[in-house]
Formats: C-alpha cells, structure tokens, sequence
C-alpha cells in the first residue's frame, strides 16, 4: 500500500495538483500581507496618478500628437509604466522574505519548490490590477476615453498584466541575489527607468533624436504600449498585438527558469 502512495505522489498530475495548492496558498499569503498594509497598495497608486496629472497638465500642453488627444496616447503609456514599476514589489517582497528567514521556513515545508515564486508573482499580478482599475478611474476623471470597445480595453489590459508578471520573474531573480530590500529597489530602478521614459510610453518615437529612436521602437515596452494603445483607442492592431504577445512569452520563458533555479541556489 505505501508503494502504491508513493508511486501516486510522484505521478506529474499529483506534483502539478499539489504545486497549484501550495502556489494559492502563498498567493493568500502574499495578499494578506498586502492588506495589513494597506498604506503601501495605497502609496503605489499615488506615484502614477502623479504621473498622469503631471503630464496632462504640466506638459501635455507642450505635447503634440498628430490625430489625437494627447490624453488619449497618454493613458495607455500611464497604465503599463504603473504595471512595470508594480512588477518592482516582487523583488523587494522576496528579498524582505529572505531578510526575515521567511524563504528559509518554506524550504524546509514539503511544499513545491516553484509554488514560493508563482504564490509571490501571482499575488503581485493581483495587485496591479487594482492599481490599473483606480489608474483607469483617475484617466476617465481627466478627459481619457476608451474609443475602441470595452472588449478592446480588456483586451489591453490582459497584455499589459502579461507583460507585468513575465517581468515579475525577472524582478525575482534580483529580489533573490539582493542582501536585502532596500537594495533590491535599487537594483531594479535601473533597469526599469531606460525602458519606460525611453518608449512610446509619453511622447511618439519619432520626436525622439535619431540615435535613440531604434531602440525606443523595437524595445519592449513601448511595443507593449503601442499595442495596448490600439486596442484601447483605435488603430491597426494585428502585427502589434503578435509582436507584443511574442515579447510577453520570450520574457516569461526566458525569466522564469531563472529565477527557479536562482531560488534552488539558494538552498
């Protein structure tokens, strides 16, 4: 009997069944931990409605956008610049994790290995939908508007989440090599700054100087951004939304693996 048990906790379906358990558990976990602090979900909303009043009032004026409202290409820009920074917390949630020894306690449950960083991702990926929902909210209050379909919109969100948790793998891996939290917001910015204001995200690449318009065309965030754009306020969107779709996947495939194995390393 015991041989047939433990021929059964080793089939794929029974490890799949139990690393999905465990990994929903740590969500709950992580998500927990959100709401004891809620000045912290409240605070990563405040910088990118900053961000949005800064550029609809203060420079939008000074943005022009050939057959649109400049609010219009804003949002898009707004709504996956606040997802990228958001993907931020993963690294610093592990990193506070291992500070505290926390890591160290999982490891030594019988619990899936991957469940730690997919709980981890997954409760981050929640998080930043909230944060687009009160981002949508504040880009209706100053003049946005979805002009495709409330499929569109949906759809812009789905790739902008996408996008967000393939990069919350990467963050992970430096949340894993940090020796604490506050360095890993360090190491993570630097990486995160070049991406974001070197994009589509607020102004067209083609008002951009010529050295830098290659790379702010084919880099991943503003081809995030111009294909939720799209789907958000019109336009062509086949060739974007694949292009954006193949971003997502390659980050997610190449990232993930790594961070598994950094967090194996670890042990």
């Amino acid at each position: 009997m015991s041989a047939i048990t433990d021929a059964t906790a080793m089939t794929p379906l029974f490890r799949l069944r139990r690393a999905t358990r465990n990994t929903a558990t740590l969500t709950w976990r992580n998500l927990m931990g959100y709401l004891r602090i809620p000045e912290a979900l409240f605070f990563s909303s405040v910088q990118p409605v900053m961000f949005v009043l800064l550029f609809r009032y203060v420079f939008g004026g000074a943005i022009q956008v050939t057959g649109q409202a400049y609010v219009d290409y804003l949002m898009p820009g707004i709504f996956v610049q606040t997802v990228a920074f958001g993907a931020v917390s993963t690294s610093i949630g592990l990193a506070e994790d291992l500070q505290k020894g926390i890591i160290e306690r999982f490891r030594a449950l019988p619990i899936a290995r991957s469940a730690v960083l997919a709980g981890r991702t997954s409760a981050d990926l929640i998080r930043n939908v909230i944060v687009v929902a009160i981002i949508t909210a504040v880009g209706y209050a100053v003049g946005f508007r979805v002009t495709t379909s409330v499929l569109g919109y949906l759809a812009g969100v789905g790739i902008l989440l996408l996008f967000a948790y393939a990069l919350s793998w990467g963050f992970a891996v430096i949340g894993l090599s940090a020796p604490n939290s506050e360095t890993a917001q360090v190491m993570s910015f630097p990486i995160l700054f070049p991406l974001t204001f070197a994009s589509s995200a607020f102004v067209p690449v083609q008002k951009m100087p010529s050295w830098l318009q290659g790379y702010a065309t084919h880099q991943p965030v503003s081809v995030v951004v111009d294909a939720t754009r799209v789907l958000m306020t019109g336009g062509p969107t086949t060739t974007l939304v694949w292009e954006a779709l193949v971003w997502c996947i390659g980050i997610f495939i190449v990232l993930a693996p790594i961070a598994v194995w950094r967090y194996r390393s670890r042990a």
